[in-house]
């Protein structure tokens, strides 16, 4: 199982509700293609966390935004 979870809701409320639920949040990033992408600190928050948000769960592709550069910096 796996303890990502692609939203389609804002960072600040994800966070609101996981506190709400006590889900322990690992990484929160937006995603370029709208929602956000939640990593959760255990595989039981996960499902806490899917089983709540059922119906605001992203299906299919999402588009990250890129993090490391594209070339060394050195």
């Amino acid at each position: 199982m796996s303890r990502v979870l692609l939203l389609n809701m804002s960072a600040t409320t994800a966070t609101t509700e996981c506190a709400k639920l006590g889900v322990g949040i690992s990484a929160i990033e937006a995603l370029t293609s709208g929602g956000v992408r939640l990593v959760t600190m255990s595989v039981d928050d996960a499902e806490k966390a899917r089983k709540k948000f059922n119906s605001k769960l992203l299906k299919g592709e999402v588009m990250r935004t890129r993090h490391r550069p594209t070339r060394p910096l050195w």
